[in-house]
């Protein structure tokens, strides 16, 4: 069902349309859903993710040669995670919030009630489709919204699974999915939706953003960017190494918050350089260097980019440290750490979204916080460091959605952290409590409460004594 891809093209945009009517009328119905209703169609999908868990880890291998383990922790932990927390907290978050009176508001009582924006749009891209298909539309429902799910065609097997749970779980005039190429984005981004969810690069990130404003569409969009880390003269480096290789390389790279480049202090970069090393080669543990448990480039077309902004970088005179085998038939780079690279190479100018990790040396602290605030603002910012007087200067100096202290990536599966972007690098955020606020209106509600009101001491006529008051309340 709603696999558009089966369609013929001149039967597209009925049949968006078809169901995008049948969502508008259901969307009235579920304002008036308790935190009951909406939690026992979160536990229906959770079932229906864990029943599937064998077929979730088959696709992700069939897709992306994606090992168990990294299918496990970076497809279904995540959307568990989120049902259960909404599980534990829906009640509280759907209950109104008290606000403080003043003193000018005296005989009123405000609160701030959250109401389901109505009909959504999910866009998902293709390294961790079920992710972020399914966490997102946990935050919808539990917001009681209807949507729209658009998974990524580049990960065909796993589409195919996004769209088999939900039509176990959900009438399509609540939640549909709709498979296709950027055809089908495209006709479903004309529709006039409450919301868009949209996950994936700044470019497609505009291109949603100027469709949301034909309709004046709210948006929350999860982009990308290169996220630094800085590497100080205090840091542990071996766990530094570690923690910076698990990043890099868990989804072969292809995730929006992997590290993207390092600058090390220049008194630890060799030292950093030997134990990065060490930990890439881990990686790599068949006689051949393929990696096994190495997710690959999703597809030819991303192999040839990667492997483009490695040859832009060695043309530019970087230097491989270790790694630099690639097999374009198995999608395949190993990991590689560079140095010495040109900040005029590409690879330094793009987001990377591949087992690449450039390697730059600074003297001071002042020389890389430049070299960060002179790019776009990333998604996220990473430091190494024992000294807190330089994580604070850091976090300070720079700008970006999120970040994470002598680890990486963690902020992003802590379920009360918001997770999102900043300018170029995402608009709104997700998560826990934040995602459920982004599918969720923040509606005002002022009730009059007495017959006390300073209206009755501000209508015609001005008396000298209204303008003694209300010049005192000014001051």
């Amino acid at each position: 069902m709603n696999a558009i891809n089966e369609l013929p093209a001149s039967r597209l945009n009925d049949e968006l349309a078809r169901v995008f009517a049948l969502q508008q009328a259901r969307k009235i119905e579920l304002r008036e859903t308790s935190a009951g209703q909406r939690l026992e169609k979160l536990m229906r999908l959770r079932a229906a993710v864990i029943a599937h868990k064998a077929d979730i880890v088959a696709a992700a291998y069939a897709d992306m040669r994606k090992p168990q383990v990294e299918a496990l922790l970076g497809e279904i932990m995540p959307v568990t995670q989120a049902i259960d927390l909404a599980r534990k907290n829906l009640r509280r978050w759907m209950r109104p919030q008290r606000v403080r009176t003043p003193i000018n508001m005296l005989g009123t009582r405000g609160a701030v009630r959250f109401e389901p924006k109505g009909s959504t749009l999910i866009i998902a891209p293709w390294n961790v489709p079920v992710f972020l298909s399914f966490v997102p539309l946990t935050s919808a429902v539990a917001a009681g919204c209807t949507a729209m799910i658009k998974p990524s065609e580049m990960t065909p097997a796993l589409a195919v699974v996004i769209r088999t749970i939900v039509a176990e779980c959900f009438d399509e005039a609540e939640v549909a999915v709709f498979e296709g190429g950027p055809e089908v984005a495209q006709a479903l981004l004309t529709l006039p939706f409450d919301h868009i969810f949209y996950t994936g690069n700044p470019e497609i990130g505009k291109v949603v953003m100027r469709a949301a404003a034909e309709h004046l569409t709210s948006v929350t969009l999860e982009l990308g960017g290169k996220s630094p880390v800085i590497v100080d003269e205090s840091a542990d480096i071996e766990s530094a190494a570690e923690r910076l290789a698990w990043g890099k390389l868990l989804n072969g790279g292809q995730i929006c918050v992997a590290p993207d480049y390092v600058l090390v202090h220049e008194s630890r970069k060799d030292e950093l350089l030997g134990a990065l090393t060490r930990q890439m080669e881990l990686h790599a543990t068949a006689k051949d260097g393929k990696a096994p448990e190495l997710t690959r480039i999703v597809n030819t077309r991303h192999h040839t980019r990667v492997q483009g902004l490695l040859d832009d970088a060695l043309a530019r005179g970087a230097r491989v440290v270790t790694g630099g085998q690639s097999d374009a038939a198995d999608c395949f780079i190993a990991p590689t750490v560079l140095t010495d690279v040109s900040p005029d190479s590409k690879l330094m100018h793009e987001e990377i979204f591949g087992p690449l990790l450039p390697v730059l040396s600074y003297r001071d602290l002042t020389q890389a916080l430049e070299l960060i605030n002179a790019k776009p603002k990333p998604l996220a910012l990473y430091a190494f460091s024992r000294i807190k007087a330089n994580v604070e200067r850091i976090l300070r100096g720079t700008s970006s959605g999120g970040s994470t202290i002598n680890h990486v990536m963690l902020h992003g599966l802590h379920p009360n952290l918001p997770f999102g972007g900043v300018n170029n690098s995402g608009i709104g955020k997700s998560g826990g409590f934040y995602g459920f606020q982004a599918f969720s209106n923040e509606r005002a509600v002022l009730h009059q409460v007495s017959r006390i009101s300073f209206t009755r001491w501000a209508m015609p006529p001005y008396s000298p004594r209204m303008i003694r008051i209300l010049d005192r309340f000014v001051r």
